[in-house]
Formats: C-alpha cells, sequence, structure tokens
C-alpha cells in the first residue's frame, strides 16, 4: 500500500504544472527595441514606442517581432496583449504557420499562441497582422513570451540601450598600414551602394581617419548628401562647451558646401554637399591629412569628392585642428544606420581600391581589412552584422535582422589594381 501511494505521489509531481515550469525558462522580449513594420519610418514612430505596440489601426500595416535564437531548439510562445473594443481578430504567422486569435480582454493577459520550431537558427520574425476590430485600434501588445526548455541557449535580443537597439549595429573596415615608418599624406577610396540597401538614415563612410569621417548619407526621401567632419581634441557632445583654443577651425570650403559645428557623439567641425548620389553608381573619395606648415601642433583636413557624372572632383572642406601633429592615422571605413525608426531595413555597402598616398609621392595599396563592431553588436542586443570581400573589394551590411553575423576581427584580402591617377594640382580649392 505504501508503495502504491509511494508511486502516485511520484506520478503526481511529476506531472504537475509546478514541476513541468520548473524545466523551461520564460523570456519576455518587449515590443519596445525588438518589434517593427516594414512599412514605413513613419509607421514606425505612430506604432512603436516605450509603451510598445499602439495606435495600430491599420490592417495593411503588419507588425512583426524579432528575436534571434541560437540553436533550433522548439520553444513556445505568448502574446502580452489587451483590446479596447470588445473583440480583435489577429492573424499570426511564424515561418509557414499561420492562425487566427480572438482577442476580447481588456486588460494585459498573456495569449498562448502556441508551440513552434525554428527552421534554422538565427532570427526568427512572427508577424501580426490585423484583421477585424471594434473598436479603433486592433490590440495594444507590449512584448512576446519566448518559453524554452532550460537546457536551451536563451534567445538574443534588445535588452536595454534601446535607442541604440532600434537603430542596429554599427560594422567597420579597419584597413592595417603597410609600412609605419612612412608618413601618408592622401588617402583615396572608392565606394558604391547596390540597388535596394540605400535606405533614409545610412551613412556609408569611405574615408575614416582618427580625427574624423568622410562619406555620403541619405538624410530624407528627397534629400542626400555628402558629409565630412573633423572632431575637436576637446571631448565633449556639447560644441559651445569647447574652449576657443581648441575649435576645429574652418579654412575653406566648396560651392553650395553647407558648414557648422556637431554634437552628441563628440564634436568639431562638420561640412556637407546636399548630391543626389544614385545605387548603384562608384564614388571615388579623396582625403589630404598633414601638419599645419609654420604653425606647430595643428593639423589640416582637406576633402574632395568626384561627380562620375560630370567627371570632375569637387571641393568639399577644409578644417584645421589645434592640438594635433599628424598625417593619415587608423585609415577605415563603416556602415551605419542613424535614425532608431529605421533599423528593421537592411543595409550593403562596397569598398574598393584604397590606397595612401606617401609623402614622397608613392601610392600604397590598402588590400587588407579586419573587421569590427560596435557596442550593440558586442552586447548581443543585434546580431545582424556582415562584412568580408566581394568584387575585388570589401564589402559591410548591417541591420534588418538578417542572419549570418561575421566573427569579431576577421581579416579580409582584396585584390590589387591599378593606383589611382589623380592630378592633385589640378584639385579644385573652392
Amino acid at each position: 500500500m505504501r508503495v502504491l501511494l509511494f508511486i502516485g505521489s511520484l506520478l503526481w509531481i511529476l506531472l504537475s504544472p509546478f514541476a513541468v515550469a520548473n524545466q523551461t525558462t520564460d523570456y519576455f522580449i518587449p515590443s519596445y527595441g525588438n518589434s517593427a513594420t516594414s512599412h514605413s519610418i513613419a509607421a514606425n514612430k505612430k506604432l512603436i514606442s516605450d509603451l510598445g505596440i499602439t495606435h495600430w489601426q491599420n490592417s495593411a500595416i503588419p507588425v512583426n517581432h524579432y528575436f534571434y535564437l541560437p540553436t533550433k531548439a522548439a520553444f513556445n510562445l505568448k502574446l502580452r496583449v489587451k483590446i479596447t473594443g470588445d473583440r480583435s481578430q489577429l492573424k499570426v504567422d511564424f515561418n509557414q504557420y499561420s492562425q487566427l486569435i480572438t482577442l476580447t480582454n481588456q486588460q494585459f493577459q498573456d495569449i498562448d499562441l502556441g508551440e513552434f520550431l525554428p527552421d534554422q537558427i538565427g532570427y526568427q520574425q512572427l508577424q501580426l497582422t490585423g484583421i477585424t476590430k471594434t473598436a479603433d485600434t486592433f490590440a495594444d501588445i507590449q512584448g512576446v513570451i519566448v518559453t524554452l526548455d532550460k537546457e536551451s541557449a536563451a534567445p538574443l535580443y534588445v535588452k536595454d540601450d534601446i535607442y541604440w537597439g532600434r537603430r542596429g549595429p554599427s560594422v567597420h573596415l579597419n584597413y592595417p598600414i603597410p609600412d609605419m615608418t612612412k608618413n601618408y599624406q592622401w588617402f583615396y577610396s572608392e565606394l558604391s551602394v547596390p540597388q535596394g540597401y540605400d535606405h533614409q538614415g545610412s551613412y556609408f563612410m569611405a574615408n575614416g581617419f582618427a580625427e574624423g569621417y568622410f562619406g555620403m548619407q541619405v538624410n530624407s526621401d528627397t534629400e542626400r548628401r555628402v558629409l565630412f567632419s573633423v572632431w575637436s581634441p576637446f571631448h565633449s557632445d556639447d560644441p559651445t562647451a569647447i574652449p576657443v583654443e581648441m575649435r576645429i577651425q574652418q579654412l575653406a570650403k566648396g560651392h553650395d558646401v553647407h558648414t557648422g559645428k556637431f554634437g552628441n557623439e563628440g564634436s568639431g567641425g562638420q561640412s556637407y554637399l546636399v548630391f543626389p548620389w544614385q545605387a548603384e553608381q562608384t564614388y571615388r573619395f579623396l582625403l589630404k591629412v598633414n601638419p599645419t606648415e609654420n604653425l606647430a601642433n595643428h593639423t589640416d583636413y582637406s576633402a574632395y569628392f568626384y561627380d562620375p557624372i560630370a567627371e570632375k572632383w569637387l571641393f568639399i572642406a577644409s578644417f584645421r585642428r589645434p592640438s594635433t601633429d599628424t598625417y593619415v592615422a587608423r585609415p577605415h571605413s563603416f556602415l551605419e544606420n542613424f535614425i532608431p525608426d529605421a533599423g528593421q531595413f537592411e543595409r550593403k555597402a562596397l569598398y574598393s581600391n584604397q590606397w595612401l598616398r606617401d609623402t614622397q609621392g608613392q601610392w600604397h595599396a590598402l588590400d587588407k581589412a579586419q573587421f569590427s563592431y560596435d557596442a550593440t553588436a558586442a552586447k548581443q542586443a543585434r546580431m545582424d552584422y556582415q562584412g568580408g570581400s566581394e568584387n575585388a573589394g570589401f564589402y559591410l551590411r548591417n541591420t534588418g535582422f538578417f542572419t549570418g553575423p561575421t566573427k569579431l576581427h576577421s581579416e579580409f584580402e582584396r585584390l590589387v589594381s591599378q593606383a589611382p591617377e589623380v592630378n592633385l594640382n589640378a584639385l579644385p580649392d573652392s
């Protein structure tokens, strides 16, 4: 009799909800930072905030939730949701599986969506589409709950630093200098963006250097820029806090070039040319860096951009940086998204034909690159980053929730082509 009671008690423990729950782990993945609509930046701004998904009225705008699974483990999904009317119906899509759910709860509840099996390691997308509603909005959503076996690797998603998480990871190509005994006065490179990867918020930075950056941006649906900036040696995010003697001095600027100060991510002098650059076109960038003549501990920086349609070099600007005595240092390129509501769109750029010219007039190929990324990728908040060699050059790719991250410090090599033919004496100065 005691044996039967023992067996019955053991079965009750094994089959009880408490025992089952102890074998799994719940992960709450907030909508803010991990959801997006691919419809438009404006739609994202309207629907997604620190409250989660709100003001969702348009059935033509699905909402996607993203999380990254390091293994192909089965998982259970719940949706933390409420409605304001009597009833709403949503369509739930994951991989090839679809279902309709009907909601009647006017307080937040965790609605079970069932068990799912991912078809691959990496990013998972849960898509929600509004079907019917009795109120103005389909639903308010705070996030999803992913339940995994406790032995399974935890999902990766944006947990904090939401602003940076929504922007997505920045990625870099760092070019080793071939001979550190030489002084390099010029830095040349070429850049092109494949069709469909030139989304708003993109900064395709071609000629980066230790004290600034030079590349091209997509600033709005109607405006694109060529941007050249130099940081002040005084570290502050507030340009007005920089002492006069530590400020970047503008020496000259090109025709129609706008100049001013910038802040938020360091401060300094900024210049930009509104220019309608296009995808699939190759653009050339040329940077000059040298210590200022007859003025100790100052360095001058000048930037030139080649217009392939007009077939001529355009002068962007020249700046002077105090407390600096250098030639080209730390040459690099990067790719970033600077609009939080545009981190769901994938970006890619091709970086090629990188060269340095020394003070003796000799060109030196930068035919190697090392890959790196920012803190958002380092903490595994976002895993949509990549770099490599492609088409006799290098490429960078980021954002958009694709799968295939590149290992930190991966090294790449490109084919060496002919040195650039640039008449440096004929470059414009205004």
